[in-house]
């Protein structure tokens, strides 16, 4: 699992690739909570992320929930296919604001 950051926009783009399970999911979660403490507005990019398990999923989610609470911007881009699976299952796709496109998505957030 490899991350990578970029500021863009007035956001930071959080570049995700790999695998996010149980091994790797709490280095996805300091990275985003890090970037919410200091106050950025966050874009997650899932688009080379090919398995992500639940501690995967519980990162996104704590770190959105904490985004929401300092009034940041949070949201997910160019989701691949099995994370957007897990998504859909967990009816996640309705509590993540998720775009298609990295532009979309700073332009949503910034």
């Amino acid at each position: 699992m490899d991350i990578a950051l970029q500021d863009q926009g007035g956001a930071v783009v959080v570049a995700v690739s790999g695998e996010v399970d149980l091994s790797t999911s709490p280095k996805v979660r300091d990275t985003l909570l890090d970037c919410i403490a200091r106050g950025s507005a966050v874009v997650v990019d899932l688009s080379g992320v090919a398995y992500i398990d639940s501690s995967g999923v519980a990162s996104l989610v704590e770190a959105y929930q904490a985004a929401k609470s300092k009034g940041l911007g949070f949201c997910l881009a160019q989701v691949s296919e099995t994370p957007m699976r897990v998504l859909k299952l967990a009816r996640l796709d309705q509590v993540f604001i998720i775009h298609d496109t990295l532009d979309e998505a700073i332009a949503a957030v910034a």
